[in-house]
């Protein structure tokens, strides 16, 4: 017999208004946690404990058993997709992750072998342990990196504050930045239905870095290739909502609505909710947009911003979200307290 239990995450995510805005946080599960620090003194570094379904899945499924989120998101990170392209993965501590070789032209480019589907199947093994697991009122997230982020990382080798060798590639070999992200697209789309056969109900792509591109740039990487991915998982996996998060957008959000056309769009904490409530298509569901750091503060700042953005999205589906990650020192008692106010528990 089929579960009837209401979903409000899901449900706001296919266009439906909620009474009380459904809410996840980007990061949810992570280093603000006592659970996550311990098993990750135990397990090991980040890579290891996403290899490990058993970890992983424990990890996701902690700040759903502590807060009560609406959704999960799945515990992984945008770089599985260059490491099972080919590249070698690792994670330098305090510095953030590392890919080598880095791909600097089209004979780096060639170097990328054929995707081992070995290499990512200890993160559907994971997806089908929350799936099981999941409280029935829970939406379960996937997600990936979009093209042009996760180009950023392989051409650098690791993160970079205005991805300028990736930019510079793009100007100056705009047909091998084509070619890699045409081999991204294509992974991502596979990748991301098998995480949906695997039981997630949702995905978002996350753009981390797609405010770094001029309107031109934006238009060939960022809205070419995400419409791409969206159109094909539509195709593949229908009825399956698909989160575009393109963050340090602006106002070019509306171009990548109208071209990308994902199911809901993620906003950022720069964005003005009640600009982007009164330029975006009504009845888009939207997600976000509190700041991280609004979160970590606590008070006043807190407040303001919850009340700033529940008015501004009073009218239209809407899954309450911080508008980057929930940062590492952010109090438990602060999210405690976001949620209760979401919930009508704190005024």
């Amino acid at each position: 017999m089929t579960d009837s239990t209401p979903k409000p995450l899901l449900a706001a995510l296919r266009g439906e208004r909620q009474p009380v805005p459904p809410i996840w946080l980007m990061r949810q599960a992570g280093r603000y946690l006592p659970e996550y620090r311990a098993l990750r003194a135990e397990k090991g570094g980040f890579l290891a404990l996403a290899l490990d379904p058993d970890a992983a899945a424990e990890i996701t499924l902690q700040p759903i058993r502590r807060f009560g989120m609406d959704g999960a998101i799945l515990f992984s990170d945008i770089l599985m997709v260059p490491w099972a392209l080919g590249q070698e993965l690792w994670f330098e501590a305090g510095e953030g992750p590392r890919l080598a070789p880095t791909i600097d032209g089209r004979d780096a480019l060639d170097t990328l072998g054929p995707v081992d589907p070995a290499k990512l199947q200890p993160i559907y093994d994971t997806v089908a342990r929350v799936a099981a697991a999941l409280p029935p009122a829970t939406t379960f997230l996937g997600f990936a990196g979009s093209p042009w982020t996760v180009a950023t990382y392989m051409i650098a080798g690791a993160g970079s504050k205005d991805q300028g060798k990736a930019r510079e590639l793009a100007y100056s070999d705009p047909v091998t930045m084509q070619a890699l992200v045409d081999r991204i697209v294509d992974l991502t789309v596979d990748y991301l239905a098998l995480q949906i056969a695997s039981g997630v109900e949702a995905v978002q792509l996350f753009d981390s870095w797609a405010g770094s591109l001029s309107p031109r740039q934006f238009e060939q990487w960022v809205i070419a290739p995400n419409a791409a991915i969206v159109a094909r998982l539509h195709e593949r996996c229908p009825g399956t909502p698909v989160i575009g998060f393109p963050k340090g957008a602006g106002a070019k959000l509306v171009d990548y609505v109208a071209g990308v056309r994902p199911d809901a769009v993620g906003l950022d904490e720069t964005v003005d909710p009640a600009w982007a409530d009164a330029v975006l298509p009504a009845g888009l569901p939207v997600q976000g947009n509190l700041d991280p750091l609004a979160l970590m503060a606590g008070g006043t700042a807190l407040d303001d911003g919850i009340d700033r953005i529940l008015s501004a999205f009073a009218d239209r589906p809407h899954v309450f979200n911080l508008g980057h990650g929930i940062g590492q020192f952010t109090p438990i008692a602060h999210v405690e307290h976001l949620l209760a106010r979401l919930r009508g528990g704190a005024r």
